[in-house]
């Protein structure tokens, strides 16, 4: 679901997901003791929430650091394993409550792993300086496609823009309080 158009060959029309300012909430108190070491960090966007927790620390010694980052996907995979149908129950749960997939991932150490990601598709009007930009990724090898492209460009953004970005969801947030405030126009 999430927000977008919908149809089935009656038209189109905008739906609208029901907000999740609570889903760490929910979910902190919904999956079972034991799993992470703390409340696990929940991310929410239109299409997808994504829960990540830290696991347990390994208890022996590695050799090398090799060893441990294996040890750690080790650990991780079984956690997945282990964990999957009781995943899936908790998921099924939140997609009712929320309208939106969930997704899971793990950390532990230095080693996070994300399964069972959304990819959403988006759809945007580039023009050529923008489009050879991609092409230049493409070619150098950077991105295999002018889609990875453009993802490797808005990660690197994120990464480079993170106060800002802070600072501009913080100033929405208070245009969202004040919106609820205002009159009804309905």
């Amino acid at each position: 679901m999430g927000r977008g158009w919908h149809g089935r060959g009656r038209g189109w029309q905008q739906t609208e997901v029901p907000p999740a300012d609570d889903a760490a909430g929910w979910f902190e108190g919904r999956l079972p003791d034991g799993w992470f070491t703390g409340a696990p960090e929940v991310t929410v966007d239109r299409e997808e929430i994504l829960i990540v927790g830290e696991l347990p620390p390994l208890t022996g010694e590695q050799a090398d650091d090799a060893a441990r980052a294996a040890a750690e996907a080790g650990r991780i995979s079984r956690f997945r394993e282990e964990t999957r149908d009781e995943r899936i129950e908790i998921a099924r749960q939140a997609e009712h409550r929320y309208q939106r997939k969930v997704a899971w991932g793990a950390r532990l150490g230095g080693t996070e792993e994300l399964f069972t990601t959304l990819a959403a598709p988006v759809m945007t009007r580039l023009r050529q300086p923008e489009r050879l930009v991609l092409d230049t990724l493409v070619d150098a090898g950077v991105a295999r496609s002018r889609s990875d492209a453009l993802a490797w460009a808005v990660r690197l953004v994120g990464q480079h823009a993170d106060n800002w970005l802070g600072e501009l969801r913080e100033a929405m947030s208070k245009v969202d309080d004040l919106r609820t405030k205002g009159p009804d126009l309905g």
